[in-house]
């Protein structure tokens, strides 16, 4: 008979298991599921346990309106349900591979990329931050985004207890990463800058010196009045400042053909790269397990000017 203790031991297990994946990818997972489920009682199909069959339809229906990342990352939710669940899964069986394939071939479309924001876009970026808390905010903000070559969660998540400032700069403490789903962390450096508009350090203390906090998050809202409050910036704010800077900037960035947040990382790697810093150096600072991954921003940076047909002569 199960006891007090086995049964308390079960409940931590499940809990633990609840938290296996990001909060992010959780929430993805669960509109997901939400999809298929109403796509099914609109078909008369059972989606629990989903006949291979069903599911090779349903991906099928996807391929005219959804990108194959959002394709497949349907598919990984609907196994990750079921396996949850002890119900039987084979994401391999032909029913479902075959649809798959067939769409990816037919509709498929390359991935987009997030375009990088050179070192002069940020200059120009950072001369429309004023002296006001959001200007000092945006300032920090955008140059520990990519002097840290930080994906928008991390800028979100840094807490001021995970700044620390010595001789030569900053050190940043990140607590959890995408690539970091064991929650191991991390510890970057940001030295100091050489030039005052670019120094991180610089526009740490200057953000400081008006939010006054020593604990808690790091990038907090700054209402319309230049109010300072508790509440942390959402994600998708990173993406907002980015996009409001430009426009003060007066900038119409040319090959951005998706502007995100993820500018500021990938303008650190082709920066990083142009000025001859080796691959080892920066997979270390961005945190990039997979080198592909990091030469595929390094390549399509210099698509043009490092272009073997520049050596013909034409």
């Amino acid at each position: 008979m199960l006891t007090v203790d086995g049964a308390a031991a079960l409940d931590a297990a499940q809990e633990l298991a609840r938290n296996a994946a990001a909060p992010a990818t959780l929430r993805a997972y669960k509109a997901d599921w939400t999809h298929f489920s109403a796509w099914c009682a609109a078909k008369g199909f059972v989606p629990v346990p989903a006949a291979p069959e069903v599911v090779g339809a349903y991906l099928a229906s996807l391929a005219d309106t959804h990108a194959p990342s959002t394709i497949r990352r349907r598919l990984a939710a609907l196994g990750k349900m079921h396996r949850y669940n002890d119900l039987p899964w084979n994401a391999a069986h032909g029913a479902i591979q075959g649809p798959l394939q067939g769409l990816l071939r037919r509709h498929g479309r390359p991935p987009q990329k997030a375009a990088a924001l050179t070192l002069a876009m940020l200059r120009q970026l950072l001369a429309t931050c004023d002296r006001t808390a959001r200007g000092r905010r945006d300032r920090a903000l955008l140059l520990f985004g990519f002097a840290g070559a930080l994906r928008r969660s991390e800028l979100v998540s840094l807490t001021v207890e995970d700044v620390r400032v010595d001789a030569d700069g900053l050190r940043l403490r990140i607590l959890r990463g995408k690539t970091d789903q064991e929650g191991q962390g991390a510890e970057i450096g940001l030295p100091r800058g050489r030039h005052a508009e670019t120094c991180p350090l610089r526009a740490f203390e200057d953000w400081q010196a008006v939010a006054q906090r020593n604990a808690g998050p790091l990038f907090r809202k700054v209402s319309t009045r230049g109010r300072i409050g508790g509440d942390p910036l959402h994600p998708d704010a990173v993406r907002r400042i980015l996009v409001h800077r430009l426009r003060m900037a007066g900038l119409t960035p040319e090959g951005f053909d998706r502007l995100s947040a993820h500018a500021l990382r990938v303008g650190f790697i082709t920066e990083a790269y142009a000025k001859g810093v080796r691959d080892e150096d920066i997979m270390a600072h961005t945190r990039h397990r997979d080198l592909r991954t990091m030469r595929g921003y390094v390549r399509r940076a210099g698509l043009v000017t490092e272009s073997p047909a520049g050596m013909l002569d034409l």
